[in-house]
């Protein structure tokens, strides 16, 4: 027999749903897709169409700026026509532009269809962010970003060891062929998801906003600390040649490592810190991190930064997401994840150049250095604007 604290201690709302697995498997299809492009590339563009450094990196540039571009225009699109189409357009649309890959004849001709690429994943981004909001309890939404994002390491992982194998055996054909039927079983893998949009009411009336207000501070929080991670992402394999090391690989293994086991079993902390704290907690980390690799010029200062920033970009991704959607009704949440997430686009497509320019006039190491104070001019951020700090824990 049941006693009666038994029989009233709260229990945790359901999160693992038919429904929330379907979305976690079509996440799981879309950015292996999206990995397997991240080897091929640069092959291409260099080895195939004749291409230098500048042409990759014309060619991976491209995809950042349609993206977010469109951002704004999915989440005004998802909020008022439903968050499923965002996905299931934007996986097609990603699935055609990948198979026009092989009609380039020229670095700029790829770079004009990567900008078809990017509106697909704008799309499907937004769509897929705002359905695992729309799927997790409030008090598990931080677990469900955590989740989300895991799907996006996971796939990135998995992804280039596929394409590194396709290649080998069935050249570049083979893979935009491999990456296109991974785009469309994550739309099949959709179509099993339920639309999630709420019905309207009186906030849907309002005039629809490319730039959601709850999404900026949020975003402008999260840019700070991926600009650091998108310079270390892609400088550390020259720094590892000045440390004397072979490759970085194993550097990057044990950063990706770190990610997916923070975001895995760990996937409850931003629920459990509450959102104020675990921001502030990860930026710090992220600062500690980047310093140490920017200091410790041996090999064993660079895994151990990598493994302290790694735990800060963990914790940090999720938190920022549950938190910009809590304060925003559920009828605009995709114009929320649009603003929020259009800056990662603009961290990752200023990020590397920006820190270029710094490795050109103070070296490295210095790269590494800035990302930090950038981080830290996000806790900063977050320290005077009490980000967070009102937010009811979930």
């Amino acid at each position: 027999m049941l006693t009666h604290a038994s029989a009233t201690a709260p229990t945790r709302p359901r999160l693992f749903t038919p429904a929330f697995a379907a979305l976690a498997a079509a996440s799981l299809a879309y950015f292996t897709a999206a990995g397997m492009l991240l080897p091929a590339l640069p092959r291409y563009v260099t080895s195939i169409l004749g291409g230098g450094d500048i042409a990759v990196g014309l060619v991976f540039g491209t995809f950042s700026v349609s993206a977010v571009l469109l951002r704004p225009a999915a989440g005004v699109y998802g909020d008022r026509r439903g968050r499923r189409p965002l996905m299931l357009v934007g996986a097609f649309v990603f699935a055609v532009s990948v198979l026009a890959y092989g009609l380039a004849t020229t670095p700029t001709i790829l770079a004009g269809i990567r900008l078809v690429s990017g509106a697909g994943e704008a799309l499907f981004f937004v769509g897929m962010l705002t359905t695992f909001t729309d799927l997790a309890p409030p008090q598990r939404r931080g677990e469900a970003m955590s989740l989300a994002s895991l799907s996006l390491y996971l796939g990135i992982g998995i992804g280039p060891v596929a394409a590194e194998a396709i290649v080998g055996r069935f050249g570049f054909t083979g893979v935009w062929m491999a990456t296109a039927a991974a785009a469309v079983l994550a739309a099949s893998l959709v179509a099993r998801v339920p639309e999630t949009r709420p019905a309207r009411c009186a906030s849907s009336a309002a005039r629809p906003r490319l730039v959601h207000p709850a999404g900026l501070l949020p975003g402008v929080v999260l840019m700070a600390s991926i600009i650091g991670m998108a310079g270390f992402l892609a400088f550390v394999p020259l720094h590892v040649l000045d440390l004397g090391m072979s490759g970085a690989a194993t550097v990057l293994l044990v950063f990706a490592g770190v990610v997916v086991l923070v975001r895995s079993a760990g996937a409850r902390l931003p629920d459990a810190l509450g959102p104020g704290r675990a921001i502030r907690t990860a930026l710090v980390l992220s600062v500690a991190g980047l310093t140490i690799v920017g200091v410790w010029h041996t090999p064993l200062g660079l895994v151990s930064g990598a493994v302290i920033l790694a735990v800060g970009i963990a914790l940090l991704t999720p938190s920022v997401f549950a938190l910009a959607v809590a304060v925003a009704p559920a009828d605009e949440r995709s114009q929320v994840m649009a603003t929020t997430s259009a800056f990662i686009d603009i961290a990752f497509g200023a990020g590397p150049l920006g820190m270029g320019i710094v490795a050109a006039v103070a070296g490295r190491p210095a790269v590494f250095l800035a990302g930090a104070v950038a981080a830290a001019a996000g806790l900063a951020v977050v320290t005077v604007t009490r980000l967070g700090a009102t937010a009811p824990r979930r």
